[in-house]
């Protein structure tokens, strides 16, 4: 397990999955915000893409979050994206809706850091969220990303196009620990 400040960064278990998709995806307002797909609802039991976890995949880590203190279940994340020859990869988490105003996302943001710029020794990672994700934007900000672009009506969420925010963070300029 990668352990943050507050969460920990586990192997996904088969327990996990159902407590995920009933805390992240089965809320259409949720999904609808985190995923690029609109969204469908997936019947329990079935191998839902987004939770099912393919060892041999290298291109996707994914993650159960969970509180340091108890284990607690408390979100997913995800190193995503990742590109070996540039060295580079994406950053993805959701946090179940009652676990959020904790902290717990600038701690998940930086366990990431740490497993991408220490453990995979890559150069770059970025996030992508939309304009008005202002607690992901901050967990961002509060580990050292930056904004480096938005992409103007990019993502089609309930009826209405809005802006993403586009952020970066490179290996020499992440400060480990450097989170608020």
């Amino acid at each position: 397990m990668l352990r943050g400040g507050k969460v920990g960064l586990r192997a996904r278990h088969e327990d996990d999955v159902p407590v995920l998709r009933a805390e992240l995806y089965d809320d259409v307002v949720n999904s609808s915000r985190s995923e690029s797909k609109p969204w469908r609802p997936i019947t329990p039991g079935s191998k839902d893409p987004r939770l099912v976890v393919d060892d041999n995949e290298e291109r996707r880590v994914p993650f159960s979050v969970v509180e340091l203190a108890g284990g607690t279940l408390v979100g997913a994340a995800a190193l995503w994206g990742i590109d070996t020859h540039n060295r580079s990869a994406h950053i993805g988490l959701g946090l179940f809706p009652s676990c959020r105003g904790k902290g717990y996302g600038t701690d998940v943001v930086a366990t990431l850091c740490h497993y991408g710029f220490v453990v995979r020794s890559l150069h770059r990672l970025q996030i992508e969220t939309l304009a008005d994700n202002t607690a992901m934007l901050r967990s961002a900000e509060r580990n050292g990303f930056i904004r480096e672009g938005a992409l103007r009506s990019s993502a089609w969420v309930m009826g209405e196009f809005l802006d993403e925010v586009l952020l970066g963070l490179l290996v020499q300029d992440w400060k480990p620990n450097s989170k608020a």
